[in-house]
C-alpha cells in the first residue's frame, strides 16, 4: 500500500501554482493506523493510542486554525461501500473542507500551531487522499 500522508514537493508546487483567489473545497479521505505511531521523542509516544484517537487530537488542535483562516467543514460522511473503484479501498474519515481561497489553506498549513499539531495526523494516518476542487456553477445534471 502506498502511504500518502503528506504531499510531496511536486504535488505541493502544483497546488501552489493554481489560482489562489477563488474558493476551494478539499475532499479528505483518511484511513487510520490501528495504533498511532508517534516519534520516540513525542510525549504521546508509547501511550497506546489508536489512530482514530490521534486523529481526534489533530482535529481538536487544528479546528480553531481552520476557523481562523475562514475555513469550515462543509460535509462529513460515514464510509459505507465502494460502488466504482478498488473494492478494498475503505476510509475511516470522509469530509469536505471549504476554504475562502487556496491562500487560506496555505496559511493554515504554515501556521506555527498547525505545524505543532500535524504530528497527530502523521501518527494517525495509514493512507489518505486530499483532493482540491474548485467551485462550479453548472446545473443539476451529471457531466
Amino acid at each position: 500500500m502506498d502511504h500518502h500522508i503528506d504531499p510531496n514537493r511536486a504535488q505541493f508546487d502544483a497546488f501552489k501554482d493554481l489560482p489562489r483567489d477563488q474558493p476551494i473545497e478539499m475532499l479528505n479521505l483518511v484511513k487510520f493506523k490501528t495504533h498511532a505511531e508517534y516519534p520516540a521523542d513525542h510525549p504521546m509516544h508509547g501511550q497506546n493510542l489508536s489512530g482514530a484517537d490521534a486523529y481526534k487530537n489533530y482535529g481538536s488542535q487544528t479546528g480553531p486554525i481552520l476557523q481562523k483562516v475562514g475555513g469550515t467543514i462543509l460535509w462529513r460522511g460515514r464510509f459505507e461501500s465502494v460502488l466504482i473503484g478498488p473494492y478494498d479501498e475503505t476510509w475511516d474519515a470522509c469530509f469536505i473542507a471549504r476554504y475562502p481561497n487556496s491562500g487560506a489553506f496555505l496559511a493554515m498549513v504554515t501556521d506555527p500551531d498547525y505545524q505543532k499539531a500535524v504530528v497527530h495526523r502523521q501518527a494517525a494516518v495509514l493512507t489518505s487522499r486530499l483532493i482540491r476542487h474548485g467551485t462550479t456553477t453548472e446545473g443539476d445534471a451529471f457531466g
